[in-house]
């Protein structure tokens, strides 16, 4: 895997490693995290490859803004509500899949009913979804159950001896060991709390 500055070369480079299928290693608000073009199976299957990720763990996807996410995901009052309260920021709201979206989104490599929004408050994780201009995919740059990485260097010890590794890492340097983003599943009306993370959310208004 190469190392890159995230400056704007670094960045062009790992925009086409997205664009051929590739996944990049790059800093968000909580620690670094795992793209690949959501709208592409077969860079999914790598992700999950890469992170040996169960097939039934879904990942999340990242926005540019709430605007972009609502063209793929079932919006409801309470998302709004949330949205508007965090986000941009550390928290993933899951909702369900529209039946005909601008194009599929793949959480698994098999697909979904669901999916988990992440809009970041990260300038490098905005400016690259931005660029991208398809959802990608966020989910912490580590082995499945494997710690968080905070650095480029964490990623590089964890997959040293890795048979399928990552393309590229941004390296943005030491990260602060920030909680992970809160999880809320918002599917049915009863929604529940899957991750607790910095994010307290407030209660639901009747």
């Amino acid at each position: 895997m190469r190392v890159l500055s995230p400056d704007d070369n670094g960045i062009a480079q790992a925009l086409t490693i997205l664009r051929q299928g590739g996944v990049v290693a790059h800093a968000t608000e909580t620690c670094y995290g795992f793209a690949c073009d959501l709208s592409n199976k077969d860079a999914v299957q790598k992700l999950f490859s890469i992170k040996n990720r169960p097939a039934d763990q879904p990942v999340s996807g990242l926005f540019e803004n709430i605007e972009h996410a609502q063209e793929f995901v079932e919006w409801n009052a309470r998302a709004e509500e949330l949205a508007n309260e965090h986000l941009p920021g550390p928290l993933t709201l899951i909702l369900p899949l529209k039946k005909n979206p601008p194009f599929f989104l793949y959480p698994t490599p098999r697909g979904g009913n669901s999916l988990g929004i992440r809009i970041s408050s990260y300038p490098l994780a905005e400016t690259i979804v931005k660029l991208f201009g398809k959802p990608i995919t966020t989910t912490s740059a580590n082995l499945h159950g494997k710690e968080n990485p905070y650095s480029a260097e964490d990623i590089l010890t964890q997959y040293k001896e890795a048979a399928v590794q990552p393309d590229v890492i941004l390296d943005s340097g030491v990260l602060p060991k920030n909680p992970p983003s809160t999880v809320i599943n918002l599917v049915s009306p009863d929604e529940q709390i899957h991750r607790k993370g910095s994010v307290k959310p407030s209660k639901q208004t009747l």
